[in-house]
């Protein structure tokens, strides 16, 4: 048995790695705000954007295992202007994602370590570690760390969420119901949506990591999926058992989270030290900020990747992948760091404009995958089944209706 649980573990890779990317801010903010704003208000929302976008993800998993390539070589064969599109839309979105994921980390290590820094300064060290970590240590030691800090956040959560149910929770305020007619309200839902379960730049990072994990393991198509598998499964759950912990614990009790990163991460620490008790809160502390700073760290690998893989797809091998990964890096976290030192006026107000921005781009990011899944490139087995193709379009005009209405009420 414990053969079986090592081999597992040296087996899965890219599915902790969507796990990593996917838990920070969707789940730690978004879900948790969900719960703490709305009760369960929003329940049917996470649990219908995981069902919805379900197809999208496992395509990343699936065309890299059945094709031995990323998405991205699936959009170029179904025409150049596929992939441009995808790289110009990924230009303009990954600086304002990157500091995103990064904000919130400092925001934590701000409160657990007392640092006497700005938020700004802070997240600039931290993209710095990052930066360092990945060109230093590349796939392998980012494999290894995130399994360790996700399960480590996962198993605290879980616990929380079962001390919390069975605690007493003071009920002062008058409950906040959600509806489509406050702007407000439909704000926020639109970026939770956004980033619910993640950003649908992911499917594509899945790929890449997927062609990576086996050149290095000889892992089957099967295998890969079940990886994946596992991956989605326990993210979907792990935003239901955010948004519960908010729900228990902060609904109408009169208390809301804080747009400041630090004051927000002292909140949510308190979250489960109110269900766990005081001797949670350094286990907590040290969980919350590893599971960030894994996203931050997962985040600016991927879009390095991403950013590498299409320059040479587009450009040729005129310089070698690992001067272009090198190069994206850099360029990444420059364009994050100006960003945050220019433009960052609340951790929510950032937050909201990243998952929102990616709300906005999901109809058609969703349909260049439906079109790759779907093109000659795939056996005809391995392409998007009856079921797939269902809640693919099911997304995608579920995703534009609330985009028209979104966009009519701004205007």
């Amino acid at each position: 048995m414990s053969n079986q649980i090592l081999n597992a573990l040296r087996l899965s890779g890219p599915g902790i790695l969507y796990a990593a990317a996917a838990v920070g801010v969707s789940h730690i903010v978004q879900s948790t705000r969900a719960g703490a704003e709305f009760g369960l208000g929003l329940l049917w929302v996470v649990v219908f954007a995981n069902l919805l976008k379900y197809p999208f993800f496992k395509a990343g998993a699936q065309y890299s295992a059945v094709t031995g390539q990323s998405l991205l070589s699936g959009y170029k064969r179904i025409g150049t202007w596929a992939l441009v599109l995808f790289v110009l839309i990924t230009f303009l979105t990954m600086f304002v994602i990157q500091s995103a994921v990064t904000v919130v980390s400092a925001g934590i290590a701000n409160y657990i370590f007392s640092f006497p820094f700005s938020i700004q300064t802070t997240s600039m060290i931290l993209l710095v570690i990052c930066s360092l970590t990945l060109l230093v240590g590349s796939f392998g030691l980012l494999d290894n760390l995130v399994k360790l800090i996700v399960a480590g956040l996962s198993l605290t959560t879980v616990l929380a969420v079962g001390f919390a149910i069975f605690g007493e929770v003071e009920r002062d305020a008058h409950p906040n119901t959600f509806s489509f007619a406050n702007s407000n309200h439909l704000y926020f839902l639109v970026a939770l949506i956004g980033w619910m379960p993640a950003p649908l730049d992911v499917p594509v990072w899945q790929s890449i990591w997927t062609v990576k994990k086996r050149k290095q393991t000889k892992i089957s198509v099967a295998q890969t999926l079940k990886d994946f598998k596992f991956g989605y499964i326990g993210t979907a759950a792990l935003a239901v058992l955010f948004l519960l912990l908010g729900a228990i614990v902060m609904y109408r009790s009169g208390h809301s989270f804080s747009p400041k990163a630090v004051v927000f991460a002292s909140q949510f620490i308190n979250l489960y030290s109110s269900a766990l008790g005081s001797w949670a809160m350094p286990l907590v502390s040290i969980a919350a900020f590893l599971t960030m700073f894994s996203t931050t760290l997962t985040c600016l690998d991927a879009f390095s990747r991403v950013m590498q893989e299409s320059m040479i797809q587009l450009f040729g091998s005129k310089y070698s992948k690992r001067e272009w990964y090198s190069f994206w890096v850099l360029a990444t976290v420059i364009g994050a760091c100006i960003l945050l030192f220019n433009h960052l006026g609340s951790m929510k107000e950032l937050v909201d404009f990243a998952t929102t921005i990616s709300f906005l781009v999901t109809p058609i990011y969703a349909t260049l995958i439906l079109k790759v899944m779907n093109s000659q490139t795939l056996p005809p087995n391995w392409r998007f089944g009856k079921l797939d193709m269902l809640l693919g379009i099911g997304g995608i005009l579920t995703s534009s209706i609330i985009l028209v209405y979104y966009l009519k009420l701004i205007a």
